[in-house]
């Protein structure tokens, strides 16, 4: 053997030694499950939802709520194609990854269509979707006394936090909720094993996780800050206050009175822990998606009965009168809301800006999943996806701007 090659050879050898290593400190400091988990399942994906989480089943309503039919579709896809410059809007949803795309407006399905081997009653995961259903959960507890008010400290319903660092006590529910807490989110650290993103998607105690691993960096309120141990905080506190698993009153509360056609399902952390994955756990069908887009487009009110008190509605979606400006959203990820997209954040919610006083919201996930509402047109748009495809978060948001404001 040359020379070279045993210098090529003792180098592969370092290497591996050192991955090694890595690999035996990582199962010394972490759960075995979790370093599993990081390293087959990698970035997380729909199978992840779908097949590899735990999860607690959602039962399909007693009484099904069924949209109005008014088929619009060569319209709706003419549009459609119009804005993308394309010849065949289902050829491209099918290109792009689609799952499912539904349009509602006025209460009535104009256009509704499912691609890549999926169906109506196929079970599609949410991503961060699931975020927007933990804030309706957060009003609804509100509603009903469990929790106070959304200025009340975590630590009154978290008291191990104030143990752990006293500053824990300025963080309020409001500035969870906000993505505004001042801790520590970094997506990935040196170790890889050890960034936030990773640690908030696949470590197995998520309430262990949530307790312990963030790190108070700045005061409360000052800038806006993507973080996933904001919702599992908020499903701790829920849990807590109303004695029930996040699951039961998600059927209780929004599930039953929704009239939900199909059943679904919330991701769990593990079999172990059995606590819902805050950050990105629901399954459903995407015709249900949009009843609960629905349920916001109509203030709260359902059938009659308001689910959601219309003052929680409105606090949830439209921006703060005295808004932050540019410096509030200093990440890549805030000047594409605020300076890209010219729109806010607020509570768990995507909201953009329409001339005067009009705005549109969303619920967002992760590989395109999204229940975008214009209230000026009474519209609700449906995606779900395995992937963005060519088109970005952006420009899916920028499709779904267009076509409200235009149709």
């Amino acid at each position: 053997m040359s020379k070279f090659l045993k210098i090529i050879a003792w180098l592969i050898g370092i290497l591996v030694g050192i991955v090694a290593l890595i690999l035996l400190v990582a199962i010394l400091v972490y759960p075995y499950e979790y370093v599993r988990r990081v390293l087959i399942w990698q970035e997380s994906d729909v199978g992840d939802y779908l097949n590899n989480f735990p999860s607690r089943e959602l039962v399909a309503a007693p009484t099904a709520f069924y949209f109005n039919d008014a088929p619009a579709e060569e319209r709706v896809a003419g549009h459609f194609e119009r804005l993308l410059q394309v010849d065949d809007f289902d050829a491209f949803l099918e290109r792009e990854n689609t799952q499912a795309f539904i349009v509602i407006q006025d209460d009535a399905i104009l256009f509704e269509k499912y691609f890549n081997e999926t169906g109506r009653d196929s079970l599609l995961t949410s991503f961060s979707v699931a975020k927007s259903f933990a804030s309706a959960l957060i009003g609804i507890a509100i509603t009903e006394g469990y929790i106070q008010s959304v200025d009340d400290p975590i630590t009154d319903y978290l008291p191990e936090l104030a143990a752990r660092e006293p500053g824990f006590e300025a963080i309020t529910i409001r500035h969870l909720l906000m993505m505004a807490s001042g801790l520590d989110y970094q997506n990935m650290r040196w170790a890889i094993l050890n960034g936030d993103d990773p640690l908030t998607t696949y470590y197995p105690d998520q309430r262990k996780a949530a307790l312990e691993f963030p790190q108070i960096i700045n005061p409360p309120g000052e800038y806006f800050q993507y973080n996933k141990y904001h919702p599992q905080l908020l499903g701790m506190i829920l849990e807590r206050t109303t004695g029930k698993t996040v699951t039961q009153y998600m059927q209780e509360k929004i599930w039953d009175p929704l009239g939900m056609e199909f059943g679904g399902s919330m991701n769990l952390d593990s079999e172990s822990s059995g606590f819902e994955k805050m950050e990105a756990g629901i399954n459903a069908r995407a015709i249900d998606y949009a009843k609960f887009g629905r349920l916001y487009l109509q203030n709260g009110e359902w059938e009659g009965e308001q689910v959601i008190p219309s003052s929680w509605i409105e606090e949830s979606i439209q921006v703060d009168q005295g808004d932050h400006g540019s410096a509030y959203y200093p990440d890549e990820f805030g000047q594409m809301i605020y300076d890209s997209l010219g729109g806010y954040y607020k509570y768990l919610w995507y909201g953009y800006f329409r001339e005067g006083d009009d705005f549109d919201f969303t619920a967002e996930g992760d590989h395109g999943q999204y229940i975008y509402i214009s209230p000026s047109k009474k519209l609700i748009i449906i995606r779900n996806g395995t992937a963005y495809g060519e088109l970005g978060n952006e420009d899916w948001l920028r499709l779904f701007h267009q076509f409200a404001g235009e149709y």
